[in-house]
């Protein structure tokens, strides 16, 4: 691709970008901080998906301070639905560091700012572009898919060779005298014109030097060279609800190890390697293991159960296959790293989503009468 090629790509793109933009609250600032928080919301979301969560944050935590100064637990329930939850506790550990060594100022630099934790190229480009204007091209999917189609660049993405060469091509066309612009650019016009799935290439100021559409194999690009091996997990929840002083409570249990879903709570879980047999559960090794290690006596046999339809909740790298078992019981105490709760506050805590879907759809419902 010729130079002069460069150049009208870089002025069509912008003109485009003048015009297609969507207006979101975190374009049109500089302000470091909330442009921050917008790229580590939206890493994992679409834009679509992120923005309550963007605006509640905000609205939560409206400066570094704030967020250095609350709680993590308040930080993880604020965040809660949006998943990756190891991004939110980098981020509250970086706001602390911006504060205690910066003096609340979001570093300029990027040998600085990518010693944050939490903060990788990706997130420092973005933020000294968009908030300092510094020429650092940013390089997320949307802008991949892009590079890969003008480009045609056929060599698998996700390996370093691949990945290298499309930074090598992004550097041709960055315009270094506009970042800033530039690089918001690019990400809009992947996520909305150069999509994934029927991209617009027809209409495309590009389509007459763009090598993917050219070659006809704009579809196929970026290739990849392997797909995403998922594990399969076998979930029993065990929510006893025990009625006491005219309340019902139940137990909830921080998940401190070093798993999905870290610093959550949920409720008493049993995992296996494969299926449950429902039936038979409450007389399965696993289930009185348990009881035996937490020295518990309670009737294995509640008055009352109500076992859930299964649920499947998908993750990136996991596919977690669950029932959830409703019980009545006597009242029973557990080891001091279980919290009994009253069920009306359950959503005072923050929770998996597969958790909190339950509360919410089943929990106040009849599913516990039945």
């Amino acid at each position: 691709m010729l130079p002069q090629i460069f150049k009208q790509f870089r002025s069509s793109l912008l003109d485009w970008y003048q015009i297609n933009r969507r207006n979101l609250p975190w374009r049109h600032i500089n302000d470091p901080y909330k442009i921050w928080v917008s790229e580590i919301i939206l890493q994992q979301t679409t834009v679509e998906q992120g923005l309550s969560y963007y605006l509640n944050f905000i609205d939560t935590f409206k400066t570094v301070f704030e967020l250095a100064a609350a709680p993590e637990q308040d930080v993880l329930k604020i965040w809660q639905g949006l998943g990756y939850y190891s991004r939110a506790r980098n981020m509250h550990h970086a706001a602390q560091t911006v504060v205690n060594e910066f003096n609340g100022n979001v570093p300029d630099t990027y040998s600085d700012i990518i010693k944050l934790k939490g903060i990788g190229h990706y997130t420092a480009a973005a933020i000294l572009s968009f908030a300092f204007n510094q020429p650092y091209p940013v390089l997320d999917g949307n802008v991949i898919r892009v590079v890969s189609r003008l480009f045609g660049i056929e060599e698998p993405v996700d390996i370093a060779k691949g990945f290298n060469t499309v930074k090598e091509n992004l550097n041709l066309i960055f315009d270094i005298k506009n970042p800033a612009d530039f690089n918001q650019a690019m990400m809009e016009f992947g996520a909305t014109y150069c999509r994934q799935r029927n991209p617009f290439c027809e209409n495309c100021f590009a389509r007459s030097y763009c090598v993917g559409l050219q070659n006809n194999i704009a579809s196929l690009l970026p290739v990849k060279s392997k797909s995403i091996a998922v594990r399969q997990r076998y979930f029993i929840y065990f929510v006893p609800l025990i009625k006491k002083e005219g309340a019902t409570y139940t137990y909830l249990k921080k998940r401190t190890e070093r798993d999905i879903w870290h610093n959550l709570y949920d409720f008493i879980l049993f995992e296996d390697n494969k299926p449950f047999i429902l039936k038979s559960f409450f007389k399965s090794n696993l289930f009185h293991d348990f009881i035996k290690l937490h020295n518990l006596y309670i009737n294995v046999f509640p008055k009352k159960i109500s076992i859930s339809p299964p649920v499947v909740h998908k993750l990136t790298h996991q596919t977690i296959n669950t029932h959830f078992i409703v019980t009545q019981t006597p009242d029973f105490e557990m080891p001091a790293s279980f919290l009994k709760i009253k069920i009306n506050e359950l959503n005072n805590f923050p929770l998996p989503k597969l958790v909190e879907n339950f509360i919410s759809t089943e929990m106040g419902g009849n599913a516990m009468e039945r």
